[in-house]
């Protein structure tokens, strides 16, 4: 993938979710979503800081009023720039994103091969700014999904986006599996996720580690079953693990114990 094909992601998923916020009532731009203390509008709020900051813009001089929900010091400041937008209506909020992400774009395809080879710090530690567009659109497509669980208007869970988006989830799993679950040595693990936007994931525990599988075991000590959406969810820590099973989003054949395990570790935001 070239890096101008990248920069398409980018702005694929802008398009999407400026597409899908258009409608909106402020009614649904005050939903609340799986994100703690967030509305709709605060998600939105949210990538407008995110892609400021890229664009070098300085945050509001603001003090958040509740900061009971947040954990961390990267938190804090997100928080200044989703509690600033809150007095604005959300066709203001959206107006603004669509200034931002318009600017963002204009810049990221003015950028030649060496400044995406350039170093930065990114959300998981020092990469490129081709690492950190990968996490950008990955964050971009994860916060769009947040608003179309709370608006109830489901989209968005294929194409080059959505794939890509399970795909940096999928690339935790070895890491959820051998250094957080833990299990002995031949231990086989398999995601499977039907549908066009799912894969095949298969695992083994070599010497204390997780590694991936050409080929999948027909019979795996573990085998965990539910679609892109749910893999998903469980991976941004969107959705409680234990409520999954009683719902019927997971399936869990081999293993009982070993997969609940699994799916309890499965958030890699933390």
């Amino acid at each position: 993938m070239s890096d101008q094909d990248i920069v398409a992601n980018m702005e694929r998923v802008w398009n999407s979710i400026t597409a899908l916020c258009a409608p909106f009532t402020e009614r649904e731009w005050k939903t609340t979503t799986d994100c703690p203390g967030w509305t709709v509008q605060d998600q939105i709020a949210h990538m407008i800081g995110s892609e400021s900051r890229l664009l070098g813009l300085p945050a509001p001089e603001h003090t958040p009023s509740d900061t009971r929900y947040v954990k961390n010091d990267f938190g804090q400041r997100n928080e200044v720039w989703v509690d600033w937008h809150r007095s604005w209506s959300g066709s203001q909020v959206l107006q603004r994103f669509q200034e931002v992400t318009g600017e963002r774009v204009r810049v990221l395809r003015a950028m030649r091969p060496e400044d995406f080879a350039a170093q930065t710090q990114t959300p998981i530690g020092p990469g490129t700014m081709r690492d950190l567009l990968h996490i950008r659109i990955f964050d971009a497509w994860v916060h769009e999904q947040d608003i179309r669980r709370a608006v109830k208007r489901p989209g968005h869970l294929t194409g080059p986006v959505a794939e890509h988006s399970i795909g940096r989830v999928a690339m935790a799993m070895p890491y959820v599996v051998g250094r957080k679950v833990k299990p002995a040595d031949g231990t086989t693990v398999v995601f499977a996720m039907p549908g066009a936007t799912g894969r095949t994931l298969a695992l083994r525990m070599e010497n204390g580690r997780a590694t991936s599988l050409d080929d999948t075991p027909v019979t795996p000590t573990v085998r965990l079953t539910m679609d892109a959406e749910t893999f998903a969810c469980l991976g941004c820590g969107r959705w409680l693990p234990g409520a999954t099973l009683p719902a019927g989003k997971v399936q869990i054949a081999g293993d009982t114990a070993l997969g609940q395990a699994i799916l309890a570790q499965m958030n890699i935001m933390i």
